[in-house]
């Protein structure tokens, strides 16, 4: 049995929830990738932006490699929520850009340092602040894959559009009169359960 280097699969894992995330931009209009979708405004490109940020931070000046790239939505005294969207001024390009920026800076971390390292969270309370490289890896990869599939939620009921990536839907075969029936029969069911609770 060969035993998988513990980077490579952290990197594996947190690869696979960036390009989800980014996949979910493709073929949509500047509008629809920054319209708010939800009463608490989420939206796609604003979830990349945040992404970028967490990479940045996390895996970057937690471990004091700071990146030197400008964050301004980040100062204190940004307004609140301002990494989860983006301006007019800040293209796709840039939002995109600026996230792949952040992989090359926060892989570079996890090349250069041993998962043992231990790094201090800047925005964390003093004395519970420290932090392995293990642990803030996983930490980032688990936000980034929530906010995959927040993006998938977002991309389905753009234009139907679901799944990892345009290889792998991770559904069932269907045609809409097939996903409608399926959709009706839960619907039946959540009624059914309804009524007897």
């Amino acid at each position: 049995m060969t035993v998988s280097d513990p980077k490579d699969d952290l990197r594996f894992y947190l690869q696979a929830a960036r390009d989800a995330l980014l996949w979910k931009l493709d073929g949509l209009a500047e509008y629809d990738i920054r319209r708010p979708f939800t009463p608490t405004g989420t939206n796609l490109l604003g979830l990349v932006k945040h992404a970028a940020g967490v990479e940045l931070g996390y895996l970057g000046d937690t471990f004091g490699r700071p990146s030197g790239e400008p964050l301004p939505w980040l100062d204190d005294d940004a307004e609140p929520n301002a990494d989860m969207w983006a301006t007019a001024d800040e293209s796709r390009a840039y939002i995109v850009d600026l996230y792949r920026r952040a992989w090359a800076h926060a892989d570079a971390t996890i090349d250069a340092l041993p998962l043992d390292t231990v790094g201090r969270v800047p925005w964390w309370p003093d004395g519970k602040d420290d932090v392995t490289l293990h642990h803030a890896v996983i930490r980032v990869t688990a936000d980034t894959h929530r906010h995959a599939g927040h993006a998938d939620i977002l991309r389905e009921l753009m234009d139907g559009a679901v799944g990892m990536n345009q290889g792998n839907t991770s559904i069932p075969p269907g045609d809409g009169e097939w996903w409608e029936t399926y959709r009706n029969g839960l619907e039946r069911a959540a009624r059914e359960a309804g009524r007897n609770a």
